[in-house]
């Protein structure tokens, strides 16, 4: 579509804008100079036309599909090893390039080769010797192998240490025997592993010398190297057609007598020796370690989403005019709506919370993993239960958050034009891989109830549980302030998991249960006790976070920032209000103060909701939305988009001569 002119209701938006768009976002991406970069990583990508599309991808077939978002997946991969080769790209290229923004603006419904680079190379890293590290990241990096990971199985998922897959150790041949026993081992999930990868890390249990020592990481060579075909005993191909990400190439994987090198289980944590001896690591949970780097990443890329999701809603709000609100004036812009105003505004304040929490989570995760490399274990649950609660909660808002975008522009929501719908599928995958949300919050729950006890005998607590001891043996007396209103967070998350506690010990009791059976019975306080706690964490740091962050940026940004963060917390005390009147001091007066509070700061909020999204910088071929562009023409897009329709190639379709003239005339 050509150049045109901004819709007047959108610039009049952004010439009410009372702070520089251009300094948040600064703010956003780290500073001046990482927003230049990402802008030249930008204009590089798309100069080179690889997200051009003669046909939109949405008329395509499933396979044609598939091919297209690997010839574009391929495209991005040559520009980067171009920059590689002139000294211009690292691993932190790779990853910025293959990031949710821009990949999902190039390969939209999912990049085929994304496992590689976000499973495969951080297991070899973080799993691999230095000898496998050296062999085969140099290899990986290179694209001489294209590789997948392989954890997931037909009848088993979050629950790892139920995987069937098996590894056998054979001392005759130091080889491994690798075999899925049951159509249930098949492997099933993994991305890439379709038609892509031609390798694969494989967690199977290790059977040595008569024993299992539980699940282990393998690397199976699935294809040949020259030809593609899968090798001997090997079984693999696409799973079909999903809700969302459809070009990931999600695949099968079964094994029947499948021989691999001893060299090729990766050894860093335990080791089978060539006489089949086996060396245990220090801990289990060292295998874990890719899982807990995904999730981290997950936190991190689901903002963009959001981001995307609440850019487009807001455009279309302030240029959709809509019934008049006032007798005798022209229709509204539905933005004036307080309602819409509270079903967007906490969006733009969710991206800001999630990517304090995230770069909060992320200097944990690398602290830990630094004590790791020395031996220091001590952390490694904290992080652990902080992943998956984090992971839980942040794709479960971000599900909803896109979906109450997608309704809050009506109708128009519902084309696939509007990239709503597209982006809907791609966030609510986030809600069941990499472990299934309520089962993550359940391992949280393990975590919170150990730290219960713990803190319960005097014994010290991590930092994100330290409030436990505090707040589980006293009703503290309400302030209606932020810092109050987390802190109540907090006292709702420890009552919870005291209680929690309580029935399990009731249950045993008074009932005569196994513990198992009482943690079953108390499941569902559990996980609610997990959610209470996640959503303090989160409350609690983009507080303090932003506290710290508004001193150095100017007044005008301050004052929408520490808006912003009142707008996210008063939300949740309403939406939680239940919890705060049960476990608080919270009073009926309290309630009505901040539902006053909620509703001023949407109406001080509302003229900067435009300049807000604008300071998200998402260029119009990221969003690739008809309602959300920068120009706000939404209208001439949405008729232009629908041109593009095969049906519309002609004036009238074969199927009229075929099927509905004859039944028109009585001929059928």
């Amino acid at each position: 579509m050509a150049a045109s002119k901004i819709n007047p209701d959108l610039q009049r938006e952004r010439d009410n804008c009372t702070f520089s768009v251009k300094e948040l976002t600064n703010l956003l991406d780290g500073g001046p100079q990482k927003t230049e970069e990402r802008k030249q990583r930008e204009e590089m990508v798309f100069q080179e036309g690889i997200h051009n599309e003669s046909v939109p991808a949405m008329y395509l077939s499933y396979k044609e599909k598939y091919e297209i978002a690997l010839k574009k997946s391929c495209a991005i991969l040559k520009l980067v090893k171009k920059l590689q080769e002139k000294g211009k790209a690292g691993m932190d290229s790779y990853l910025a390039l293959l990031g949710s923004s821009l990949t999902t603006a190039i390969v939209d419904d999912g990049n085929p080769l994304a496992l590689h680079y976000i499973m495969f190379i951080p297991t070899l890293m973080g799993q691999g010797t230095v000898e496998q590290q050296a062999y085969w990241i140099s290899r990986a990096l290179n694209l001489n192998v294209i590789g997948t990971y392989a954890q997931t199985e037909l009848g088993h998922g979050t629950f790892i240490r139920g995987l069937e897959t098996t590894a056998t150790y054979d001392p005759r041949t130091k080889e491994f025997v690798l075999n899925t026993p049951t159509l249930t081992a098949y492997k099933w999930w993994p991305g890439g592993l379709g038609h892509t990868a031609n390798y694969c890390i494989v967690m199977a249990q290790l059977y040595t010398q008569g024993k299992c020592h539980g699940i282990h990481p393998f690397i199976v060579q699935l294809r040949d190297e020259e030809t593609h075909m899968p090798l001997p005993g090997i079984k693999v191909g696409d799973i079909g057609a999903k809700l969302g990400m459809n070009t990931t190439n999600n695949g099968f994987l079964g094994l029947d007598n499948v021989r691999i090198p001893r060299e090729h289980m990766l050894m860093k944590n335990s080791r089978v020796q060539k006489d089949g001896t086996y060396i245990k690591a220090p801990s289990s949970k060292l295998t874990y370690g890719t899982m807990m780097f995904v999730r981290v990443m997950l936190v991190k890329d689901l903002n963009n989403f959001i981001a995307k999701a609440v850019t487009i809603a807001v455009r279309y709000s302030a240029i959709r005019r809509q019934s008049q609100r006032i007798p005798d004036e022209p229709e509204s812009q539905i933005l004036d709506y307080m309602t819409q105003q509270h079903k967007l505004l906490v969006g733009i304040a969710s991206v800001h919370a999630f990517k304090l929490t995230a770069d909060w989570m992320w200097n944990i995760y690398n602290n830990v993993t630094a004590q790791l490399e020395s031996g220091d274990l001590e952390r490694l649950p904290e992080l652990h239960a902080l992943s998956c609660c984090l992971k839980a909660v942040i794709t479960a808002d971000a599900a909803e958050c896109v979906e109450r975008c997608r309704l809050a522009c009506g109708g128009h929501g519902y084309m696939l034009s509007s990239n709503l719908p597209l982006t809907y599928g791609l966030v609510t995958a986030a809600c069941t891989y990499e472990g299934e949300n309520t089962v993550l919050l359940l391992q949280t729950a393990r975590y919170l109830v150990k730290a219960w006890h713990q803190g319960a005998t005097g014994g010290i607590l991590p930092p994100t549980v330290a409030y436990i001891a505090r707040a589980a043996d006293h009703r503290s007396l309400w302030d209606n302030t932020i810092q109050g209103i987390v802190d109540g967070f907090h006292t709702v998350a420890a009552k919870k998991i005291a209680l929690c506690v309580a029935q399990i010990k009731k249950l045993q009791t008074k009932q005569e249960m196994s513990y198992e059976d009482a943690w079953n019975m108390t499941s569902i306080q559990l996980t609610s006790a997990s959610e209470a706690h996640c959503r303090a964490l989160i409350l609690a740091t983009y507080y303090k976070e932003t506290e710290q962050l508004a001193k150095s940026v100017s007044a005008e940004l301050r004052l929408v920032l520490l808006q912003l963060v009142d707008l996210y917390v008063l939300y949740w005390a309403l939406d939680r209000i239940g919890d705060l009147l049960r476990f608080t001091s919270i009073s009926e007066r309290d309630i009505e103060q901040l539902q006053g509070w909620y509703e001023l700061t949407l109406s001080k909020l509302r003229r900067n909701a435009v300049g807000l999204v604008d300071a998200f910088d998402i260029r119009d071929e990221i969003l690739r939305s008809t309602l959300g562009s920068y120009d706000g023409n939404a209208y001439e897009r949405l008729m232009a988009e629908a041109m593009k329709c095969p049906l519309n190639a002609t004036p009238v379709n074969d199927s009229f001569h075929k099927y509905l003239k004859p039944l028109m005339q009585g001929k059928l």
